[in-house]
């Protein structure tokens, strides 16, 4: 099964940038949560990894915290 990840983002961050062009250049799909729009969304996503920051991405039941190749290609391995 291909990975799938959702990436937790706001408008003005770098990092999510580079995370959301990493999972592309590796060719993961993926969906963007924009917490700036979506409140709700951020407060689950506290709520659940206890981190306010972004980029937060889930990636096969996994939580990957900030842009993190090395953590995004053992997410895909698993």
């Amino acid at each position: 099964m291909k990975a799938t990840a959702e990436v937790y983002v706001t408008s003005t961050c770098p990092y999510c940038t580079m995370m959301t062009n990493y999972l592309k250049e590796n060719n993961v799909p993926y969906k963007t949560i924009n917490v700036q729009t979506d409140r709700e969304a951020g407060q689950r996503l506290v709520e659940t990894t206890g981190q306010m920051g972004v980029p937060q991405t889930k990636m096969n039941g996994k939580w990957i915290i900030g842009f993190d190749p090395d953590k995004v290609q053992e997410a895909l391995k698993s």
